[in-house]
Formats: C-alpha cells, sequence, structure tokens
C-alpha cells in the first residue's frame, strides 16, 4: 500500500511540474496600481445575492476591497442610452485602466450570455463613445443582450470624474443598435458586422470626408469590398450613422490605432506558434506521464 501512495505522490507531483513548465508566466498579484487608481466593477442592478456573487468570480473579484464598485439601474440606461427605466440589469462590467497607448481590450467572459453584443462591438461602440486605453471585461449570469454593461461602463467614467460626451455615447449606443439588427435582421453574421464597422471607420480616418455623398461612397465601397447585400434601409441606416460620427469631435486617426490595436491582439493570439506548441507539448506530456503511471500500477 505504502508503495501505491508513494507512486501516486510522484505522479501528482510531477503533473504539478509538468503544468508549472507549460505556463511559466503565471498571473501574479501585482497589488493596487497607485497611479491608475484600483479596477471598478459595476454590477446590474437587477441581479440577486447569489448572481452577483457568481459575477464576482467570474469577472475574478477575489477581494471587494481592491476594486470599485457601482450599481447600474434602469434610471442610468434611460439617462446614458436612451433606454427603458424599467429595463432589468444583468451584465456586468470590470474595467481596469491602463497606461496610454495601451490600446482597449475587451475580454466577454460569459460568450454564451452575451447573445447581441461581440467583443468588437463593445469596441466599435466603446471607442465612439471616447472610452481608451483599459481592459473591459464582461458577464453575465444569464441570457442578455449586454446592453447593461456598456451603461455600468459609461457610468464609471462618469463617476470617476472622466466625463464621456453625451451625443457620443448616444452614437455609441446606436452603432451597436445598427449592428445588432445587421447581425439580427439584415442576416449577416456578428463578425462580419464588426469588420464592416470597423473598415467604414478606418475609411473615415483616412479619407476625412467632408460631405454626405463621400460617406455614403465609403459604405457603399466597404459592402462591396467585403461582398454584403444590404437592402436600401439598413444601407441607409448606415450612411445615417456615419455621417452623423463624420459630424462629431471624433479623432478617426487615434480610433483607427486602437481598432488596428485590437485585430492585431486577435491573430496574435491565433497565429502564436509558440504558445500552441506549449499546450500541446503540455498534453503530450501529461498522457505519458498517466500511461507511465498506469503502467507501473499494472506491472506491479
Amino acid at each position: 500500500m505504502k508503495r501505491y501512495v508513494k507512486l501516486a505522490t510522484m505522479f501528482l507531483a510531477m503533473v504539478g511540474l509538468v503544468i508549472f513548465a507549460a505556463q511559466p508566466a503565471l498571473a501574479t498579484d501585482k497589488g493596487i496600481d497607485e497611479k491608475l487608481g484600483v479596477p471598478i466593477v459595476v454590477y446590474g442592478d437587477t441581479l440577486s445575492k447569489s448572481q452577483k456573487q457568481q459575477v464576482s468570480e467570474q469577472l475574478d473579484v477575489t477581494d471587494p476591497d481592491t476594486v470599485k464598485t457601482y450599481t447600474v439601474t434602469g434610471e442610468d440606461i434611460a439617462n446614458y442610452i436612451d433606454g427603458d427605466p424599467n429595463s432589468r440589469m444583468f451584465s456586468s462590467a470590470k474595467i481596469t485602466r491602463e497606461e496610454k497607448g495601451a490600446g482597449l481590450t475587451i475580454n466577454i467572459v460569459t460568450p454564451d450570455n452575451i447573445t447581441q453584443v461581440t467583443n468588437e462591438m463593445y469596441a466599435n461602440a466603446l471607442l465612439t463613445a471616447g472610452v481608451e486605453n483599459a481592459t473591459v471585461d464582461v458577464a453575465s449570469p444569464v441570457k442578455v443582450s449586454g446592453h447593461s454593461a456598456l451603461t455600468g461602463i459609461y457610468k464609471a467614467y462618469d463617476a470617476e470624474g472622466k466625463q464621456l460626451n453625451k451625443e457620443r455615447m448616444e452614437l455609441a449606443n446606436d452603432e451597436l443598435g445598427v449592428a445588432t439588427d445587421l447581425a439580427d435582421k439584415a442576416g449577416i453574421n456578428q463578425e462580419k458586422v464588426s469588420e464592416l464597422l470597423t473598415e467604414i471607420k478606418k475609411q473615415i480616418a483616412e479619407q476625412n470626408p467632408a460631405t454626405k455623398e463621400e460617406v455614403e461612397q465609403i459604405v457603399q465601397d466597404q459592402l462591396d469590398k467585403l461582398g454584403i447585400s444590404l437592402s436600401d434601409e439598413h444601407r441607409q441606416m448606415l450612411i445615417d450613422l456615419f455621417n452623423r460620427m463624420r459630424d462629431l469631435d471624433i479623432n478617426f486617426d487615434t480610433v483607427k490605432k486602437q481598432l488596428n490595436d485590437i485585430a492585431s491582439k486577435v491573430q496574435d493570439l491565433v497565429n502564436d506558434e509558440g504558445f500552441w506548441n506549449k499546450v500541446e507539448k503540455f498534453f503530450s506530456k501529461l498522457i505519458n506521464l498517466i500511461s507511465d503511471f498506469l503502467g507501473g500500477l499494472v506491472s506491479n
């Protein structure tokens, strides 16, 4: 019996070493950032006590003293994005401010429960509203559209003294509405919608259109480029949206850079051959360890 215990102990120790080797750069507790401040967590007002605890875990909030918290309500959704004040608010967000130049990173940690808004849709809307250089994590314990989290992000910035332009916030919400409408009613998948919005913004940054007709041409060019066919109604929605965007004081060069950074981060992960090799080697070593361990039990 002692022999089996010893073998089991050695096996577990070896597995631990393999895991450590496969993940040499595990996250460490960096403590409170005294320059940028603690992360901000905004919880949906409708969450029950148990749901709030679940969301806290999903957003990796292990110690409430290391974050600043707010609650987003139906009144907030009416105030910030002209929504229904009786809305039920479940989706929540954690905002970690980053150094200038770090870009915007969006993580939907419960993708099955955020049904309408993708990472890229959040990124596009937040950049339109003026949110930059932050890591934003979004979670919900139930299936929801994701608008509560967006409103919560706006509220957090407002409460922290960083005034986001209300007109830009309303435009960002309308952009999100157009994006979800194209996905739900025009039959375009969410990724294609996000790509379309991103490419139109990039072209606006490059061409600096002076008239609505020039915006219309940019929209049509990108529809043709991506092989997307829209009804006159949906095409006009896009033109009207980006014509309003052209009239606002938005630094599209900055937006373009952050959009490129977002696309680059996604592509880097996909193309990170070293990362996937480590994963493959980890499981290969683990399987060999299990095989050797079981073989030792059988032979003894």
